[in-house]
């Protein structure tokens, strides 16, 4: 069996919760807004990486510390 590196949580408004889902390299979670698609997909495979998207027209991915420098304001995104 594969090692169980990351686990993930999802939580709503509505008190539906699922939690510790297993993940040994990566993880995303899918939210639907009318036609548009965000996606939050974490990687552990070497270093952590982070990926936003939204849509096909923006998107940002980098290391876990330049997610954290963008969301300070000390980096801009692509």
């Amino acid at each position: 069996m594969s090692e169980i590196r990351m686990t993930g949580e999802i939580r709503t408004d509505y008190d539906c919760e699922t939690t510790g889902l297993p993940a040994e390299r990566w993880g995303e979670a899918v939210f639907k807004v009318g036609d548009e698609e965000i996606v939050l997909e974490v990687s552990v495979e070497t270093n952590t990486i982070v990926a936003i998207m939204v849509g096909d027209e923006a998107s940002w991915k980098g290391t876990l510390e330049g997610f954290k420098k963008l969301l300070k304001g000390e980096i801009q995104g692509r």
